[in-house]
């Protein structure tokens, strides 16, 4: 019996390793899929209090120049179906030089409630976290819900993330869904559209329904004051707060959940270099916690959210590496540069796992009304060959970015998503 060669160990490594986590992706889908079942149920869909018994809540915005887009999202946020007098809505106007602060105040003249924070340098121009610690400082609300500047909730949003936590003492946060409003501007935004469905129904769904865990996103969720508190806010060092909160959140012994019928509309990146910017930057702050908790593993008190530390770790480390591995050895080979020996229906393998790509894939979006369509078939076929494989790009440049600052002493600067107009 021949030997195998050091190429043939790695492929058959990265061929397993990749099949691993197609699998578990496959069984979050149908997981994600009993919690699509569940979200029509009577017990989901009905309020835990009545309207009288509402808390108060505090409705945190961060805003760094968004001049295009606030205006929009104050007026949404003003149609909220919430009492009133339980309710304050808080815009920090983080040290913009643009037309944001003018927008506000013009908003403020129509809405008297609405409260502006205006924070500048040296206290200001220090990232989302920094500014929502600040605007936490400016409320008062029992609990605190979070939207991103371009954001703009139904009008119920709120009303379900309060019904959903205000009467389970252990749960604290909740996560609604977030939906493309300008999903139909480009070939991009529709592939972003199709990514965050695929995640919210596979990710965010298939979590919760088998092991209990949800990703805090960076916007419509709300959280407990008093954890807040306990935790002293935001990690103004995280470039990805939402991550970074999650972990701790767990860690004190409270659990998150997701809340599909509490529905957000957010603008995706329009040009392909602001979504490589904010991509970078997600998978650079996502790198640093993976880094920070896993060799901290055993330092975690629960054991669930130890558990997905080492899930994204495999994620964006055995896996982003088997990819980069495989694609070397096809291209090797390509070239007739490859030492591979083995021998065997390759092409078939990568056909099924190609195959399982589109299923997970347009399963999920199905879950969606109007979602489930020929050209969304048509897309995640497209996606797996361009918009997936540009994955890789991002992460090499996120640690290339990472390991140059390490290495300089520079510390990593907070990217603020562009917007467009539209």
């Amino acid at each position: 019996m021949r030997s195998l060669t050091l190429t043939d160990w790695l492929f058959i490594s990265t061929v397993l390793a990749i099949w691993v986590l197609l699998f578990y992706h496959v069984i979050l889908t149908f997981a994600g899929y009993r919690r699509f079942v569940a979200s029509f149920s009577e017990e989901e869909n009905s309020p835990g209090i009545s309207l009288e018994s509402y808390p108060t809540v505090s409705v945190l915005v961060p805003a760094h120049n968004e001049e295009q887009v606030i205006g929009r999202t104050v007026e949404a946020l003003a149609r909220l179906e919430y009492p009133k007098d339980r309710i304050e809505i808080i815009v920090v106007n983080d040290s913009s030089t643009d037309g944001t602060g003018n927008v506000l105040a013009e908003k403020q003249k129509v809405y008297p409630f609405l409260k502006i924070v205006t924070i500048n340098p040296p206290l200001g121009a220090k990232g989302k976290s920094n500014a929502l610690n600040q605007g936490f400082l400016a409320s008062s609300g029992e609990y605190i819900v979070i939207y991103d500047a371009d954001n703009t909730p139904e009008r119920r949003a709120v009303r379900r993330l309060v019904e959903r936590i205000v009467n389970d003492p252990e749960l604290g946060a909740v996560v609604g869904k977030f939906r493309t409003r300008n999903k139909n501007a480009n070939i991009l935004t529709r592939f972003v559209n199709i990514e965050t469905l695929n995640f919210q129904w596979t990710v965010q769904a298939g979590r919760c329904s088998l092991f209990g865990l949800t990703t805090i996103t960076g916007t419509n969720f709300l959280i407990r004051r008093s954890i807040l508190e306990k935790i002293e806010g935001w990690n103004i060092k995280a470039l990805t707060e939402d991550t970074e909160l999650t972990v701790r959140l767990y860690d004190e012994g409270y659990y998150i959940t997701w809340v599909p019928d509490s529905v957000t509309w957010e603008q995706e990146p329009e040009k392909w270099r602001i979504w490589i910017k904010q991509r970078t930057r997600w998978a650079r702050g996502n790198l640093g916690v993976i880094n920070y908790y896993i060799r901290n593993i055993f330092k975690l008190r629960n054991k669930r959210i130890a558990g997905d530390i080492i899930y994204f770790f495999f994620t964006y480390g055995i896996f982003f590496f088997s990819i980069l591995v495989s694609d070397a050895i096809f291209l090797l080979g390509l070239l007739g540069r490859s030492n591979l020996t083995l021998t065997g229906p390759f092409t078939i393998i990568w056909f099924m796992a190609y195959a399982m790509f589109i299923f997970e894939s347009f399963i999920s979006v199905n879950f969606e009304s109007g979602e489930g369509t020929f050209l969304n078939l048509l897309l995640i076929c497209l996606m797996y060959f361009t918009y997936c494989q540009l994955w890789l790009f991002v992460v090499v440049k996120a640690t290339i970015s990472a390991i140059s600052d390490r290495i300089s002493g520079t510390n990593a600067r907070w990217y603020k998503t562009e917007r467009s107009g539209g």
